[in-house]
């Protein structure tokens, strides 16, 4: 007898970054922060009091929010929080897309959960090609005939990223239409749509805590956007869960967004290794998109993807492969520690004699 309903046998779940415990490895696979989180952070979490863990969150993570607004420079109620951005943005689905209804349009190499989501939730896909060069192809996303659109930018997992004013000519062209721009890796970019949701109520900015926070640990993101779509969110995470973020999480992830320098010093640690990585695999021969992200795609060199991650495995060093069309000719590498990276490199001039 087999109990499990129909969408569960069919439905093909998302596949996270490989965790291993066999051995000790570096570990470029999952686009942590190599950095450590604020110190504020540790603060907050030893003087914790374990006493008021007896007691329910804030449901609606209210401290949180305002600390949140405070950093972007918006209201309260335009912030929603949530058990991670994955969490924003599976609530996303059913908040402004009819099951069987138009479309969620967003590209074929971009974030794989966009895809498990629509399938989770019955809502239907208008899955546009990245153009040659990885470039998402916004004239044929604009003339898609859809509710709204996904925009991972920088994208994940080429690393390109779109500039404000290109996304904002997007966002005012498809005003009948929500734009959800997926923003986990914007600050090692720089260029952030989160003021442009003053402008236009067909905008949803949705970020982590996870990257450039350091916090992939501690489950938390969130959403900025006009009050009407994030009531749409509140409606749909009271369906399924009054307090999807704890105490201890709310707490520190107020001190973490309130701490702007210290994010800023190790995101600008990231950029500066990222630049120097990327010129070392293309002095390699490999080809290497220029990335807005903390990861690089890298590809086409004298063995394939699957070979190069077989070989870095071995070796101890774990990055990002998919054995799918396109992608299998290409590695996405976190961006480490100057030490970890010399490491990677040592690595593939070794592998690639």
């Amino acid at each position: 007898m087999n109990y499990l309903s129909r969408r569960a046998q069919a439905i093909a779940p998302y596949t996270a970054g490989e965790q291993p415990a066999d051995k000790k490895y570096i570990k470029l696979n999952t686009n942590e922060n190599p950095y450590p989180p604020s110190p504020r952070v540790e603060e907050v979490l030893r003087s914790f009091e374990a006493e008021k863990l007896r007691l329910y969150p804030r449901p609606d993570a209210d401290g949180l929010r305002a600390a949140i607004a405070r950093a972007e420079g918006v209201e309260p109620k335009n912030v929603f929080c949530g058990n991670g951005s994955d969490e924003v943005l599976a609530l996303s689905f059913p908040a402004f897309f009819d099951e069987g209804g138009k479309p969620a349009c967003f590209a074929d190499l971009t974030y794989s959960f966009y895809e498990v989501f629509a399938a989770f939730f019955g809502v239907k896909t208008h899955i546009v090609p990245l153009k040659a060069d990885f470039s998402f192809d916004l004239d044929a996303m604009r003339e898609a005939d859809c509710a709204g659109y996904y925009l991972c930018n920088p994208n994940a997992p080429t690393g390109i990223a779109l500039p404000l004013e290109t996304v904002e000519r997007f966002v005012a062209s498809v005003g009948d239409r929500i734009v959800l721009a997926d923003e986990a890796y914007m600050d090692f970019y720089g260029q952030s749509a989160v003021p442009l949701t003053k402008k236009y109520k067909n905008l949803l900015v949705v970020k982590t805590f996870s990257k450039s926070y350091s916090l992939a640990g501690i489950r938390c993101g969130y959403a900025v956007g006009d009050e009407a779509l994030i009531s749409g969110l509140f409606r749909m995470k009271d369906c399924f869960n009054s307090y999807p973020v704890d105490a201890v999480a709310q707490a520190v992830c107020s001190a973490a967004v309130e701490d702007k320098e210290y994010r800023e010093k190790t995101a600008a640690l990231v950029r500066a290794e990222r630049t120097r990585l990327r010129e070392a695999l293309l002095s390699l021969g490999f080809t290497v998109p220029e990335s807005g992200a903390n990861f690089l795609f890298a590809g086409r060199a004298k063995k394939s993807g699957g070979e190069l991650y077989r070989a870095l495995k071995e070796e101890g060093v774990l990055v990002r492969y998919w054995e799918k069309p396109v992608l299998r000719d290409f590695l996405r590498i976190t961006v480490g520690t100057p030490q970890e990276n010399d490491v990677l490199l040592e690595k593939l001039k070794q592998i690639l004699k």
